[in-house]
């Protein structure tokens, strides 16, 4: 099962301040820990929204809506992607996690869809193969 683990933003992180030497020293243990137990996807930290936008969707008509966004504890500052055997595990990586501020801080846990939890038709199988190609592409 593959799991997001979201790092929650705060207003540092959404003011542009770079995390310290220190925190980005246990992340990166941290992040090794991952690979070496072979459950690490993808990871990445995320620039504040003010460099951002949203692209809202009403009908057949698209606004685009340029950061900052109000809602800080709406917003995400990093990820980590992980492929573990369930919840309870990626609840466990997330607990090993250095605090993602340096004092406190929030890491949402959700699971991804994967194609076979949707019911079997043509989409899904344009899905699949659109999946082999990128598979394919990667490598």
């Amino acid at each position: 099962m593959r799991f997001m683990m979201i790092v929650k933003a705060n207003e540092d992180s959404e003011a542009g301040k770079l995390p310290t030497q220190e925190l980005i020293a246990a992340m990166t243990k941290y992040n090794e820990e991952l690979m070496k137990a072979g459950v690490l996807v993808d990871l990445s930290g995320l620039q504040p929204s003010s460099k951002g936008a949203r692209v809202k969707f009403s009908g057949n008509k698209r606004t685009v809506i340029d950061g900052p966004f109000a809602e800080t504890k709406e917003l995400i500052a990093g990820y980590w992607i992980i492929k573990v055997k369930s919840k309870q595990e990626a609840i466990e990586w997330a607990k090993k996690a250095p605090c993602p501020h340096d004092d406190k801080g929030e890491i949402e846990i959700r699971p991804f869809y994967e194609l076979e939890d949707f019911e079997p038709g043509e989409g899904v199988e344009q899905a699949k193969k659109l999946g082999e190609k990128l598979s394919a592409s990667k490598k």
